[in-house]
């Protein structure tokens, strides 16, 4: 007998793992949204002045930010003000309770609150920590902050988007950090896994910049091996044909790939 069984009333994944967030704007809440749509519960700490950035940038969705509506769903949210000792000790009984510890604030500021991935890891050996950072913990940029185009400039992926012979051309959405993101959430999952085995948390540690790094890696291994940069080719492609858009005898455009 055949029987049909609705997904949907199935526990997530990641059923009873509680994540704290102290991420904002993109990258780390895309993240921890995904996790929550896996079903663990997540738990965003904002600022009581304003709370995240993100819920600022427009008025799209029935007065909210669209950017907030689409990486903030199936969130708890608290306000608290890290300024204070009673607030960071509320915020570290919940660090104790917690199973990922994620953040992306300024460069130094989470180990200036007590924060730091190393001290909460060795008062709570099984949780997970994951600091999201412009460009590393190391080299000459790490106190610098990021911001997706900068970084789209800086790896070279607007060198590589936009038509040929025009203006160099940022990628529409903001995929350095959601690069950054995806990285995240892979090394959370991981971390995860080796923890189900050991016992143990660990430390994920990503970058904006490496993100956008690897994905610049094709046109890198071209411009190192192949003698010559990839150059802007708006639709088509630097290496394979036929791809791109052809204009048909009634004047309109097909894409073939």
């Amino acid at each position: 007998m055949n029987e049909t069984v609705d997904a949907g009333a199935r526990p997530g994944a990641l059923a009873g793992i509680r994540v704290l967030d102290l991420s904002r704007v993109l990258a780390g809440p895309w993240c921890t949204q995904t996790l929550a749509d896996l079903g663990a519960e997540v738990i965003k700490v904002e600022r009581p002045d304003g709370g995240d950035f993100a819920r600022g940038y427009d008025r799209s969705v029935h007065g909210q930010a669209s950017y907030w509506v689409w990486i903030n769903r199936g969130k708890q949210t608290i306000a608290l003000d890290l300024r204070h000792a009673p607030e960071r000790d509320l915020l570290a009984r919940m660090v104790a309770r917690a199973d990922v510890f994620i953040q992306n604030l300024a460069p130094g500021a989470a180990a200036r609150l007590g924060l730091g991935s190393e001290a909460l890891r060795a008062r709570h050996p099984r949780l997970i920590t994951c600091d999201i950072s412009g460009y590393g913990e190391g080299g000459p940029d790490a106190g610098l902050k990021a911001y997706d185009l900068l970084v789209q400039a800086e790896s070279g992926l607007v060198a590589v988007s936009g038509a040929p012979g025009g203006e160099l051309g940022r990628i529409g959405v903001s995929l350095c950090d959601i690069s950054a993101g995806m990285n995240a959430l892979i090394g959370i999952q991981q971390a995860l896994l080796a923890r189900a085995r050991s016992g143990r948390g660990s430390a994920v540690k990503v970058s904006l910049f490496g993100s956008a790094a690897e994905l610049m890696s094709v046109p890198y291994l071209q411009a190192r091996y192949g003698g010559r940069a990839p150059e802007r080719v708006g639709l088509r492609h630097p290496s394979i044909a036929p791809y791109g858009a052809f204009r048909c005898a009634d004047g309109v455009d097909i894409v073939i790939s």
